[in-house]
């Protein structure tokens, strides 16, 4: 199947040949689809806190913090944000080819960007740029002016280098809004703002650059320090591509094709990470400074409910670590399991697990020697996307999962009515912690359930082609976490996947 040169280059990348193997064999074979139990809802599943414990959960965060709790925020970066002007290329496509301005304006998300322009965090140095109001400008020359290197080239960077939002004082990229918002919830008691952001290798000296541009304005307004850091998807992630016959895709000059992982290969950068606490949040779900005040209040919330968490479950990893299975009682089996059940929302295979000492002893040592995360849901509005579900586990246990569609089988009609049926939808808003009750990280490569990958088509100059993705890095690589949901506000919930969506109230100026 590979030649020796087909060997090397595997090498190279970091990766084997037997784990190179094992994905045409998934090609082959197909991933298995998640049995979802039933959606997770308030009160199964999901928590929804009061005043009186939100605002609780949020002093103990903060008095952990105080306490010197190491903090870091992790902002997946990476890509183009292309996907986000899909419909002014195809205007452009159009007016270059002589449609009409009138005819292509008459779509009404065109329309609307046109006649909004004047609206948008970039419209002040797209008017720099043409040298003149952009709207006396031809559609084509407006567009031209966005999209390429002519101009913005904002259809070839990455969401965290495009402007966002408005500003008396400077209008902010993204990139920008992070760094704000980090300094609200993030900030450690000698003063340090620590955040992660995961790159492309083509992007990462932009965003060095733009970082030392506004560093000391930030660092000066909060009164802190910033450690900003970038690491990008290792290669070894990469998977290979196959022809519609499961043989390997070979480019024109023979060399194998691999492509990215998907979100699920950022486990491996979010695993060399040190902290405590680690929040992860996407790049484009950002707020305007006077909406930030709702998602502190939930990220806090979510924090100080770990740390409560985590204190718990530390004192049971260390009984179990330094007590053997006939030293314990049985009210202590009866208390952990119960906690394991009730608390951290993981139900047993079988009865047997309680009825037999020994067994139960190792199922729960295993079970609580796991890295945490807290989830934050919303009420789903329709956004498409991933939910909070109770599902079956590779070991016939049954838990809270992150499902995307993805690995649903909507030809199930039972699964398809259970997945129709959810509440909630998951905005990715993660409180996440990864080491035990002795400091020492887990190794988070050994908590991915890898049957949750998922296959696509492409193609590459004109041939087909099957892509493979790795398990999502909030959905499959965290499977065997403890987990728990908990409901937050709508309002902490505003993404960016459209240039249009700039335009909604959420990212434009207060009244």
């Amino acid at each position: 199947m590979f030649t020796e040169k087909d060997h090397a280059d595997i090498e190279k990348r970091g990766s084997n040949t037997l784990t190179v193997k094992q994905q045409i064999e998934n090609f082959i074979s197909g991933f298995p689809f998640l049995q979802v139990i039933k959606p997770a809802t308030v009160g199964d599943g999901i928590i929804q806190l009061s005043d009186a414990e939100t605002v609780e959960n949020v002093k103990h965060f903060e008095d952990s913090t105080a306490a010197g709790a190491s903090i870091l925020k992790f902002v997946p970066a990476s890509g183009a944000a292309s996907r986000m002007f899909k419909s002014l290329y195809s205007a452009k496509d159009d007016l270059e080819a002589g449609v009409p301005e009138s005819e292509v304006k008459s779509k009404k998300d065109i329309q609307y960007f046109f006649d909004n322009l004047t609206k948008f965090a970039f419209y002040e140095d797209l008017k720099k740029i043409a040298g003149k109001a952009p709207e006396e400008l031809p559609a084509v020359e407006v567009l031209t002016l966005v999209l390429t290197e002519t101009g913005l080239n904002y259809g070839n960077l990455p969401k965290g280098l495009l402007k966002f939002h408005n500003y008396t004082d400077g209008n902010r990229t993204s990139f920008e809004e992070h760094c704000v918002e980090g300094a609200l919830y993030a900030k450690k008691n000698d003063g340090n703002i620590a955040i992660h952001f995961t790159v492309s290798p083509e992007h990462q000296p932009k965003f060095e650059e733009h970082l030392a541009e506004i560093q000391a304005k930030y660092e000066k307004e909060f009164d802190a320090s910033y450690s900003i850091s970038f690491s990008q998807q290792k290669p070894s992630t990469d998977t290979i591509a196959v022809s519609p016959d499961n043989s390997p895709f070979r480019n024109d000059d023979g060399t194998l094709l691999f492509r990215p992982g998907g979100h699920g290969a950022l486990l491996a950068n979010l695993g060399e990470l040190d902290a405590d606490i680690v929040f992860i949040k996407n790049i484009d779900n950002v707020v305007p400074d006077y909406m930030k005040p709702e998602t502190v209040k939930y990220k806090k919330a979510l924090g100080g409910l770990l740390l409560n968490l985590q204190k718990k479950i530390f004192s049971y990893q260390e009984i179990f670590d330094t007590h053997h299975y006939y030293a314990l009682d049985s009210i202590f089996f009866s208390e952990a399991a119960s906690f394991l059940e009730n608390v951290l929302n993981v139900q047993p295979p079988s009865p047997q697990y309680y009825t037999e000492k020994e067994e139960l002893y190792y199922y729960l040592k295993n079970k609580f020697n796991r890295p945490i995360r807290i989830c934050g849901m919303v009420r789903n509005e329709g956004e498409p996307g991933g939910g909070p579900f109770w599902a079956k586990n590779s070991d016939d246990s049954v838990s809270l999962q992150v499902v995307e569609s993805s690995q649903i089988d909507f030809d199930n009609p039972e699964q398809k009515q259970l997945v129709d049926s959810a509440t909630h939808f998951n905005p990715v808003d993660l409180v996440c912690a990864f080491k035990n009750y002795k400091g020492e990280k887990f190794d988070l490569s050994e908590f991915v359930d890898p049957a949750t990958g998922f296959i696509s088509k492409k193609s590459q100059n004109g041939k087909e082609l099957k892509a493979q993705e790795l398990p999502g890095l909030w959905n499959g690589a965290m499977a065997d976490w403890n987990t728990l949901f908990v409901e937050v506000s709508i309002q902490t919930f505003n993404p960016v996947k459209t240039v249009n969506d700039l335009l909604r109230k959420e990212h434009q100026p207060e009244g």
